[in-house]
């Protein structure tokens, strides 16, 4: 079975919710980290907890989504062998799969209508990465991640 990992804050939780029962239709597994409703909440509670996962290794990819998309971005991205991209367009989305091996796919929430971002999940998880020159541009990536951060995440 297909498993990915998905978080949202208050201003995601409606589009994740619109998305995980889409995926839960198409045979995905899913495991939702939260949020559970609009109320006001903090987007790296939840955008931690996703990023770690994939870090880890314990789901292949994630989805994380919040008012413009940017701070869950800019979260995911500090985790060594997160490549997080922000999608706005389905362009964006097949070519982060295909060049950049993307592992998180992060939505703005209040910018990214119901069927747009449908079309962008589709991509996102159907391009694979191309590998080749690409594949050599991410080992010189986590180089410098292991540079960075010496130790594995745990």
């Amino acid at each position: 079975m297909k498993r990915i990992i998905i978080g949202a804050d208050h201003a995601g939780y409606t589009l994740k919710e619109y998305l995980k029962n889409y995926l839960k239709g198409k045979g995905w597994e899913i495991n939702d980290v939260g949020t559970e409703s609009a109320d006001p909440v903090d987007y790296p509670d939840f955008g931690c907890e996703v990023a770690l996962k994939v870090a880890r290794g314990d789901f292949p990819r994630g989805i994380l989504i919040c008012g413009s998309g940017v701070g869950m971005t800019v979260l995911a991205n500090k985790f060594p062998g997160i490549r997080a991209v922000l999608c706005l367009d389905v362009e964006t989305a097949k070519l982060s799969r295909l060049h950049n091996d993307a592992n998180i796919l992060c939505l703005a929430g209040r910018r990214t209508g119901k069927e747009d971002a449908l079309k962008i999940l589709d991509i996102w998880l159907n391009t694979a990465f191309e590998g080749g020159r690409h594949q050599r541009r991410l080992d010189k990536i986590r180089k410098w991640e292991e540079k960075i951060c010496p130790h594995p995440i745990v």
